[in-house]
């Protein structure tokens, strides 16, 4: 929802993620057919998988990340590949977690790792949010942290972002797009300004799964 802060408005931004989804049910639920069917040739497929593919209790979200984690991301792969599209991995973006010590610590097992191994396989440009969030956490600390998460006085939630998360996250991404050279440095802005919260705007719910 953030990320078009950060790019030329000329950038063209279609956010087709759905909470609760991972790269397995996305797939089952025929929502990756839908995209494939609205790419084009030179559009930008960004993929972010794994909060959902390590639910190991249900198994119509559950991947394993060295098996079939990878054969589903490939179904992303091969799809924009084959529409003249460009597929970009991004690894998960990390959840708030420190150890005794004030240690951001890692909660993905070998999900980034796996998709890492992937690109590589592959060829294919990759976004490392789950490295450059973890090293943001442990910049801001304990305390600090919590400003980014849907931490309030009566809820606890070191996965799921506020506007200021969303935003911070975001200038990630759109950092390394064009670190990366996925886009063009000169399609990037605002890397350094101070984003508005207030620029976020929550879309009204159409599916009541969608906001499970």
């Amino acid at each position: 929802m953030a990320l078009p802060f950060f790019l030329r408005k000329e950038v063209e931004v279609s956010n087709q993620a759905v909470n609760g989804r991972s790269s397995k049910s996305f797939v089952d639920e025929g929502r990756l057919d839908a995209i494939l069917a609205a790419v084009r040739p030179g559009d930008l497929l960004l993929v972010q998988f794994a909060h959902n593919d390590e639910k190991i209790a249900d198994p119509t979200r559950y991947t394993e990340p060295w098996t079939t984690y990878q054969d589903y991301l490939r179904l992303y792969l091969d799809g924009a590949r084959s529409r003249g599209a460009r597929p970009v991995l991004a690894t998960p973006v990390e959840r708030r977690r420190f150890d005794a010590d004030g240690n951001a610590v890692p909660t993905h097992g070998d999900y980034p790792a796996a998709m890492r191994a992937l690109a590589q396989e592959e060829r294919v440009a990759l976004l490392d949010v789950e490295a450059l969030s973890l090293a943001l956490w442990q910049r801001l600390g304990v305390e600090e942290t919590k400003v980014y998460f849907n931490w309030t006085d009566t809820e606890q939630d070191n996965t799921h972002f506020n506007p200021p998360g969303a935003i911070a996250v975001a200038r990630l991404v759109a950092r390394e797009l064009a670190r990366t050279r996925v886009l063009a440095p000169r399609d990037v802005v605002r890397l350094r300004d101070e984003i508005p919260t207030s620029w976020i705007t929550w879309p009204e719910a159409t599916d009541a799964s969608d906001v499970l």
